[in-house]
């Protein structure tokens, strides 16, 4: 479910807080002052044993030394300030260097039922597969909340089930997340969840044919959506839809753009007109759920976009991180405990 390379515009970060650079300048001129100390005071007692050299030479040295060391202590601030983001490009280097936090791994515990079934989608106009995934000691038709599964770019809901999602349900109500159903559907690989082709419409999927699927295996409708990268876009538009009638979202890495430019080369969408109609920033203004959470990682290209559903979100997480499935493997299970509580509810 990793973008594929070279398909998620770069973006930087902008200027950080000023105060590491301050700190950083405060220690250069520290280091300077020691260093021209010690040597001055070797060179008293270089001139003491051995005779005095000429005053010239002396000053000369110094300065060169100096020098020397400025450049060495300005180089490593630069790139200290860099990997903390006191500079722009200080998410490229982390990632360039493995500076992006821990991967997550799948718990090591027995999953609940997981259903799958292939069915017909006139909206979609092909087979889809969608699949029911409870927690361990629930029947696929237990009368519990319901929360949408959407996949990423190139995924399926087949990739979610390869992503642990089973595991990380069973693990959460393991210790004591109120248990929900998760229903993963296809949603078309490039699709970004809403009418990217004719005749191809995931989006009239989700609200108009996946509703009856469920009341047909016993389930009620969603009141929850989970999205991850490109299904973090469609879960906003799927909120949106509902007209502010879903308990919560969860957001994990969510694939947005902040202008048509950044947009254009994913191929995400027909035009500027289709991007303005769908791309989720560009309708804020609109209602979208009770309970809003966002995981992004700070070397995430989409996490300067992310950044912008702080004002609407209950909760935003903005760790170190990458694109990768490490990093939701690693955020999936404070986003599976949020939203176990929230679509019971509880605060």
């Amino acid at each position: 479910m990793t973008a594929p390379a070279g398909r998620i515009p770069e973006q930087t970060r902008g200027t950080g807080p000023a105060a590491p650079g301050a700190h950083g300048d405060t220690a250069r001129r520290a280091a300077e002052d020691r260093a021209a100390a010690d040597q001055d005071a070797g060179e008293r007692a270089g001139g003491e044993r051995a005779g005095a050299e000429p005053a010239e030479t002396g000053r000369s040295r110094r300065r060169f030394l100096r020098a020397l060391l400025v450049a060495g202590v300005g180089a490593a601030a630069v790139g200290g300030a860099m990997i903390e983001d006191v500079l722009p490009g200080g998410d490229r280097l982390r990632r360039a260097v493995g500076m992006t936090g821990p991967d997550g791994t799948v718990p090591a515990v027995e999953p609940g039922p997981v259903r799958t079934v292939q069915l017909a989608s006139k909206a979609r106009g092909r087979r889809i597969e969608l699949s029911i995934v409870s927690p361990p000691g629930s029947a696929p038709g237990a009368d519990l909340p319901v929360c949408l599964a959407l996949h990423g770019r190139g995924g399926s809901a087949a990739a979610l089930l390869d992503l642990g999602l089973p595991q990380f349900l069973a693990a959460a109500t393991a210790k004591g997340v109120p248990p929900f159903h998760l229903v993963a559907v296809d949603g078309g690989e490039t699709s970004y969840w809403h009418r990217r082709t004719p005749g191809d419409d995931p989006m009239a999927m989700l609200l108009d044919e996946v509703p009856g699927w469920l009341t047909a295996r016993g389930l009620a409708a969603p009141t929850g959506v989970l999205g991850i990268s490109m299904g973090g876009s469609g879960a906003l538009q799927y909120a949106r839809a509902r007209d502010g009638g879903l308990a919560a979202a969860a957001l994990l890495s969510p694939a947005l753009f902040t202008s048509w430019s950044a947009a254009r080369p994913v191929d995400a969408y027909q035009d500027e007109a289709d991007w303005l109609a769908h791309e989720p920033l560009r309708h804020l203004d609109r209602p979208l759920t009770r309970r809003l959470a966002v995981w992004c990682g700070t070397e995430d290209p989409f996490c300067p976009a992310a950044r912008k559903l702080a004002d609407r979100a209950a909760e935003t997480h903005f760790p170190r991180g990458a694109h990768t499935d490490g990093f939701w493997r690693r955020v999936l299970p404070d986003a599976t405990a949020f939203l176990g509580q929230a679509l019971a509810r509880r605060p």
